[in-house]
């Protein structure tokens, strides 16, 4: 190393030996997200290690990731200035974390923290009580303030009888309400290669999972298919047996079959979802009671932060099957005689349970604004602990509570007053309204009355979802800082005067308000459990990307055509798809007809059965959606199946100039002004034969500065 070369700029010259593009350099960027694959850090471990002179082991990287961070290493006291003694020096162990770690100096731990701790959500689905089966269903109903409690559907009530439960055990009736899901007996086993036999086994919780989990892959724009062999996280948060009961119930024990096991195992809830989409990545199911699906989230974002994984999907689920988790928490006390959550009332006697799945895929920030994705909502910190030895095992602990947002907000390097939301627990319950309510108050004291912390709870419209609550608050509130709007709290009428709300800079939104203005929307979610364990998310709106002025790949230009491709595994679901198609080109105004397409055909997996539409602007699309469904033949609509799905190249698309007579100035000329990704490759190619050639390659190509003679000459 030259003695006027200062560390950082050694470090830069070595890793941009293996950069493809040198403008990808950051020396705050870890250098995975620079583009280094393994064997190029592994390299890089030799380059550094013969440029400094010191042996560096594999694990260097996971705790020193980006320039910055390996610049410090290598000018601490630890490297001695005797060359020789370097030599000998032990290897780094990533093990050896400093005794002690506190939130003073929690940004001093390297992997990810500080600047490239954010995480990306970019992608949702959800299933809930009233009907509810998409993001934008859940939002209508939010802001309409819709209570989607019903009485228990005459169904539920056979499905009990039928197994020998009375109307009253043990002088107990079971509760009268809930929130449920519609057709959860109805699933497409053969779309995901599950034979019906395995499908009768399959605890329905599993199927909605698979389900919701291949919808917000498509809300992402990402094909499942796609995904197979990468290093995918599957965290799902699951509580509930009662298809088991319901199973044992109905069957003799020697009559269980192969697939009884795997069906109903809490722990195959995820690895189902991992081995059916063929992610590598960790893969874990989650049970903290009610704070499950939020302490996935958690464990998401923390495999993310340490590279454990690229990509995460975080889940929650929960079914209501079977009578005894109702009839225990009504003996209980838990579960309110008039089937409503009604958080922070005087009335409030407990909650009502409810059914639902949730699903959001993570990403680091860095990295889904790097690709370009759609970023729906931004986690900045995320915390989860234990109540300890409280008053008892599912009775709330204040301080517990009040130490688990006070630290999610110190790994969010957020203050009390730089949040405008909380999307409370908010059960409903006697004991633990005023308990939340107190640690709220412990930490966001500094609030005051002409900027009060708005506080609410979904589950006055959902009821509980018990292991889903968390991710149903989590995709709440995600959607209010899209449309700029809280929902309004339901059934808080009288407030409880168990709570000091007259000392209190809160507010409970009555009726829907606008999202508090003067600041960015940050938000809380809180998600308590009855196993003691508490969970806390701090939530961020989405980077505005405007400013940034991407790129687009597709837009509505005049006179430009667009292909709408479709594709089912059977000709019932590909009518289905193109109905669902026709709905969302007349009513959705945020994405071009360009857009639109382009992500049909990459964010989308294809399938034996398919059909195209032709148009210019989403209208002509629309159209050409009514056209297909009535089964008109028309020029713009083309109907067709591939007998076998061809197997995808590892290359995509690729494009040859032989420069062997086919060749004329100006090909590719308007491919290389409209799309980005064949301009780098161009370019890229122009940069590598740079010095090889007289003239530039793309000068040659496209005729620049009357050049055009030279294209001819082999």
């Amino acid at each position: 190393m030259s003695g006027k070369q200062s560390i950082l700029s050694v470090i830069e010259e070595c890793i941009c030996l293996l950069l493809h593009d040198k403008n990808d350099y950051a020396s705050d960027l870890p250098i995975a997200s620079m583009g280094l694959e393994s064997m190029d850090i592994i390299e890089l471990r030799s380059i550094l290690s013969r440029r400094f002179n010191i042996e560096i082991d594999s694990t260097f990287f996971f705790r020193y990731n980006t320039p910055e961070a390996m610049a410090r290493y290598f000018k601490s006291e630890s490297i001695s200035n005797d060359t020789e003694n370097s030599k000998t020096r032990p290897n780094v162990d990533i093990r050896n974390e400093p005794k002690g770690l506190t939130t003073k100096n929690i940004d001093e731990r390297e992997p990810f923290y500080s600047a490239h701790k954010l995480t990306a959500i970019i992608g949702m689905s959800c299933r809930l009580p009233g009907g509810i089966k998409s993001p934008s269903d859940y939002w209508n109903a939010l802001r309409n303030g819709n209570d989607s409690i019903t009485p228990i559907p005459q169904a539920r009530k056979a499905l009990n009888k039928t197994f020998g439960l009375t109307e009253n055990p043990g002088n107990i009736s079971p509760p009268a309400y809930g929130g449920f899901l519609d057709d959860i007996d109805r699933f497409d086993p053969g779309f995901f290669n599950i034979s019906p036999k395995e499908a009768v086994s399959l605890d329905p919780q599993q199927r909605i999972l698979l389900e919701l989990s291949w919808e917000a892959f498509e809300n992402a724009g990402l094909a499942p298919d796609s995904l197979a062999g990468s290093n995918t996280g599957v965290f799902a948060g699951v509580f509930t047996h009662d298809y088991e009961i319901l199973s044992l119930k109905q069957n003799e024990i020697n009559n269980c079959d192969i697939y009884y096991g795997t069906g109903n195992s809490a722990s195959t809830a995820a690895g189902r979802l991992s081995y059916t989409f063929g992610f590598n990545g960790p893969c874990l199911s989650v049970d903290t009671a009610c704070s499950s699906s939020l302490t996935a989230v958690h464990l998401a974002c923390q495999s993310l932060l340490t590279g454990e994984c690229d990509l995460s999907l975080a889940c929650g689920v929960n079914l209501i099957l079977s009578e005894e988790l109702n009839i225990s928490f009504s003996k209980a006390g838990m579960l309110s005689p008039e089937g409503r959550c009604k958080t922070f009332d005087a009335s409030a006697n407990g909650y009502v349970r409810s059914e639902g799945c949730g699903v959001i895929l993570l990403k680091p920030l860095i990295n889904a604004v790097k690709d370009n994705d759609h970023i729906l909502g931004v986690i900045r910190g995320t915390s989860i602990n234990h109540d300890g030895a409280s008053n008892g095992l599912t009775a709330p602990n204040v301080l517990s509570q009040e130490a688990v947002i006070g630290k999610a907000l110190t790994i969010a390097e957020l203050g009390p007053e730089e949040i405008s939301y909380i999307e409370s627990h908010g059960t409903g319950t006697p004991l633990g309204d005023p308990v939340e309510i107190k640690a709220l108050a412990n930490v966001f004291y500094k609030k005051n009355k002409e900027s009060p912390l708005v506080v609410g709870s979904v589950k006055t419209n959902i009821g509980h979802l018990e292991a889903a609550a968390g991710i149903a608050g989590l995709i709440k509130v995600v959607l209010s800082m899209q449309h700029d709007r809280i929902p309004p709290h339901l059934h808080f009428k009288t407030p409880n005067p168990h709570i000091p709300w007259d000392t209190l800079p809160f507010q409970v939104p009555s009726e829907t308000m606008p999202w508090p203005e003067g600041r960015k929307k940050r938000a809380g979610v809180s998600s308590f459990g009855f196993s003691g364990t508490n969970a806390h998310v701090i939530l961020e709106e989405a980077p505005d990307r405007a400013a940034e002025e991407p790129e687009k790949s597709g837009g509505d230009k005049e006179g430009e055509l667009y292909m709408l491709p479709l594709s089912a595994k059977s000709i019932e679901a590909l009518n289905e798809l193109a109905v669902r198609y026709g709905e969302f080109l007349r009513e959705n105004r945020e994405f071009s007809a360009g857009d639109i397409c382009r992500t049909a055909g990459t964010g989308r997996s294809h399938f034996r059965y398919r059909a195209a539409v032709i148009g210019g602007t989403k209208e002509e699309l629309a159209k050409g959606m009514e056209h297909y469904i009535s089964g008109e033949s028309v020029k713009v609509v083309k109907r067709g199946s591939s007998e076998s799905v061809t197997v995808k190249s590892d290359r995509g698309v690729v494009f040859l100039f032989t420069g062997q007579g086919s060749q004329y100035v100006g090909m590719g000329r308007e491919l290389y002004e409209r799309e980005a990704v064949f301009r780098l490759a161009m370019e890229r190619c122009n940069d590598i034969l740079r010095d090889y050639l007289k003239e530039p390659l793309l000068e040659v190509i496209y005729g620049k500065d009357g050049r055009v003679r030279l294209l001819d000459e082999t």
